[in-house]
């Protein structure tokens, strides 16, 4: 499946609107049940804590490894010694957790006073000796998953590279992980495994996934003959990927721009440009273009895009040739929208809070390339979306359906409009093949509801 289509055909707004979202430190909710031996600490004011507090609840009781810590009147007028509070807090951590990292989470506050994190961290690193990772996850400079991506970019450069681990050591931990991973499996088995690979330059994958969704897109590589070096972030950060110059990095998320630039530049790899494996469509395109960078020909790709589209139609059939409308909110749209597309919908507008054309390269042609394929209109794609004129729009449009932030959910509901909170998409396990099903569950579910209500009445 080749990606050639120009998306230089699609139509670019930007209506410099408020960001609309979420705050982007909900990404602790997500992260520190990824990193299993991390410690999250949030540093900003009491609405810092109140929204955390609501937005993770339901968690409260799983004694989570995040916590706040609330700058007061004296800490924002600079009165108090920021090294000695953050010292006092971390030595209370260490102490009740001990951590393999802290992450610290900087806010909107932490911003406006120009609290010197980055400065602090190295010093306080070095006496408590516990890495300490600083992501600047304000909402004022980031969307909503945006804080996931100063997390990943902050942590990129702590993975270590070949040269920082001494050859024999590294050498006596991989032989002791190998042994522990091949106990009691015959000589030829093993042999047989790593056979099962092509010769490649080592590949890293970037993006939060479950588990389950790692464990899926690392078989479907490997089906193919690529080995995966690592992900970031790994479930450990002691286990974090080795990282070295000329490694090849690939994403798994749109909004990843910043760990991809930082990969880049400060790591010196090499970015495989490519749709995201979002849909049946977007990751056989995702593993086609990894397998052509190894030069390895892809087999049974085809057949097995097929048969998840035949398994798919029951909920085709509800939404084929229905419009929808996205205000935007995650920076998961675009890939959705032609996800949709492939469905047979007609997607009116794409609205993102922030996008970055040359790391959706790849995704904006396949989107192009779908709506021509598909005999649709190229939608209009709206950066920073001005919400006023976004609900004008959608009163004279008319979508069957919204896909929008919790906050128009219920006014566009009263108005007789169908909503999808796009907060959902981000929660659910959607890469792969086998979970597109769970993706048009959620698309579906409203106009179900609609369809079973009309039998009552």
């Amino acid at each position: 499946m080749t990606v050639a289509q120009d998306s230089s055909a699609l139509t670019f707004e930007c209506e410099t609107g408020n960001y609309h979202t979420f705050c982007p430190i909900s990404c602790v909710a997500w992260l520190y049940q990824k990193i299993e031996d991390s410690f999250f600490l949030v540093i900003g004011t009491k609405t810092c804590g109140y929204f955390l507090q609501n937005a993770m609840g339901v968690m409260i009781f799983a004694e989570p490894r995040y916590a706040m810590a609330e700058l007061e009147e004296g800490d924002i007028s600079a009165k108090l010694n920021d090294y000695e509070e953050l010292k006092r807090l971390c030595l209370q951590i260490k102490k009740d957790r001990n951590p393999s990292v802290i992450v610290w989470i900087g806010t909107c506050t932490t911003e406006i006073i120009k609290t010197d994190l980055e400065g602090i961290a190295p010093k306080l690193e070095a006496e408590l000796g516990i890495p300490i990772v600083v992501a600047r996850a304000n909402g004022l400079d980031y969307a909503f998953t945006q804080g996931e991506d100063t997390v990943l970019a902050a942590m990129a450069q702590k993975c270590p590279s070949p040269s920082q681990v001494k050859k024999d050591e590294d050498k006596e931990e991989r032989n002791a992980i190998q042994k522990l991973l091949n106990f009691g499996r015959k000589k030829e088995d093993v042999t047989q495994s790593e056979s099962e690979y092509k010769e490649h330059t080592p590949l890293v994958l970037f993006g939060s996934l479950p588990d389950p969704v790692v464990t899926n897109l690392t078989l479907e590589l490997k089906k193919q003959g690529v080995k995966i070096s690592g992900w970031l972030p790994s479930k450990r950060y002691t286990e974090l990927p080795v990282i070295d110059e000329g490694y090849y990095t690939c994403g798994v998320n749109p909004f990843l721009s910043r760990t991809a630039t930082t990969l880049m530049r400060r790591r010196k790899t090499k970015l495989i440009g490519a749709p995201f494996p979002i849909g049946p469509d977007g990751t056989r395109a995702w593993i086609e273009k990894i397998c052509s960078v190894f030069n390895i020909q892809p087999q049974g790709l085809e057949e097995r895009e097929a048969k998840i589209w035949e398994s798919l139609e029951d909920y085709v059939s509800i939404i084929r040739d229905k419009s929808v409308f996205f205000m935007g909110d995650n920076l998961l749209e675009v890939s959705l929208a032609r996800f949709l597309i492939r469905c047979g919908m007609i997607v009116q507008e794409i609205g993102i809070p922030y996008m970055d054309k040359r790391y959706q390269k790849a995704e904006l042609d396949f989107l192009a390339q779908t709506c021509q394929e598909m005999g649709t209109p190229l939608p209009k794609i709206v950066e920073k979306p001005d919400n006023y004129n976004q609900i004008q729009r959608i009163y004279e449009l008319k979508p069957d359906l919204v896909i929008t932030g919790m906050a128009h959910a219920n006014p566009l509901e009263a108005r007789g409009i169908n909503t999808k909170w796009s907060v959902e998409f981000t929660f659910a396990q959607m890469h792969g093949f086998t979970n597109a099903r769970d993706i048009l569950e959620l698309v579906t579910r409203p106009l179900r509801r609609n369809n079973n209500l009309k039998n009552f009445i």
